[in-house]
């Protein structure tokens, strides 16, 4: 397939810059893909389309404060985004101006309360970095980090738990789980009332949020790597709904590509396990454990349009995008949310 095939017109007033005051008033676009149906609703109607015995599966990442500015040893001016702890000190950083940092150059940020030196350089042109400072790595992050906010962003964010989920949990992605902005505390107690079960993976998003697609062919993009990991308990929760029927709904695209990662081919049951991911779902792929995708609306000819038409079918989302376009909904990572089941 050609990536044109996933394009789109986008009139850039529908790229939400701010939050919606509450979380789950944002729109929610419902798809039934057997009926090829839609429907247009609020987030919170969400659990009218939920069963008992269903089981919702989130990202619990939590966003690091991954974009930080400093100056090479030259004096000029740097950026890094941290994309992945490699171990202890060392991490994988996006950088710029690249062609200003070499293997050797030195960085200091915040008027020195953090070094770094840049160690060597990857196939995708990231840098792997080593850190020295003085007391704890994330709070001298938070002192003088900023949430890594999309390019298309360009209003600054007042509130920086807003580019959090409310559940978020452990500290590593370079950009937020975006599906699960759409949740307060209050609609998933409503859920779980229900007899919904809620389980967690935990995928930290890296590059692979940030890189377009180059190929003409789609099939010849190189997806990056991200590190997830999955525990017993909820593993057992996702087996559980299976094995009684019932259906299985990733919320969003980081917990779609974690699930179908794990998934035995032939059951669609997971196990507790860690490691790396670099799946690419477009079409063609056959889902092996999720029934359900709640995500949001994604940029043209992006690796997460194709999972999303992979799903439910290029036509069919295609067609939900250009309705959501002309009924002005919003898009990308503050904007609004689709259901697909």
């Amino acid at each position: 397939m050609e990536l044109k095939e996933f394009d789109y017109n986008l009139p850039e007033e529908l790229i939400a810059q701010v939050p919606i005051k509450n979380r789950d008033e944002s729109r929610l676009l419902v798809l039934d893909r057997k009926k090829q149906k839609m429907e247009d609703k609020i987030f919170r109607d969400i659990i009218d389309y939920l069963e008992p015995g269903d089981c919702i599966v989130r990202n619990n990442t939590k966003v690091i404060p991954a974009r930080l500015y400093g100056k090479k040893d030259t004096g000029a001016n740097v950026e890094f985004v941290l994309l992945k702890n490699i171990e202890g000190d060392t991490w994988e950083a996006m950088v710029r101006p690249g062609n200003k940092l070499h293997t050797g150059s030195n960085v200091i940020f915040g008027d020195g309360l953090l070094k770094a030196e840049i160690i060597d350089k990857t196939e995708d042109g990231t840098r792997i970095v080593k850190f020295s400072y003085k007391g704890i790595f994330n709070e001298i992050l938070d002192e003088i980090g900023l949430m890594p906010l999309p390019p298309y962003i360009h209003e600054s964010l007042k509130e920086n738990d807003r580019y959090q989920t409310v559940y978020a949990k452990y500290d590593g992605s370079a950009a937020a789980p975006t599906a699960g902005l759409h949740f307060t505390p209050e609609l998933l107690k409503r859920i779980e009332e229900k007899g919904i079960k809620i389980a967690n993976v935990t995928l930290h998003v890296g590059i692979g949020t940030f890189r377009p697609v180059k190929e003409k062919n789609i099939e010849d993009h190189h997806m990056h790597t991200e590190h997830y990991y999955i525990k017993e308990d909820d593993a057992e929760k996702i087996n559980t709904a299976k094995r009684e029927g019932h259906r299985v709904i990733a919320v969003g695209t980081t917990s779609c590509r974690t699930l179908e990662t794990i998934a035995d081919p032939k059951t669609g049951f997971v196990k507790s396990c860690e490691g790396d991911t670099g799946i690419y779902i477009y079409p063609g792929y056959k889902f092996k454990c999720i029934d359900g995708l709640i995500t949001n609306f994604h940029l043209p000819e992006s690796t997460l349009i194709m999972l999303v038409s992979a799903f439910a079918g290029r036509d069919f989302v295609m067609e939900a995008y250009n309705h959501a376009v002309k009924e002005k909904y919003r898009f990308f990572s503050f904007g609004d949310a689709m259901f697909i089941s």
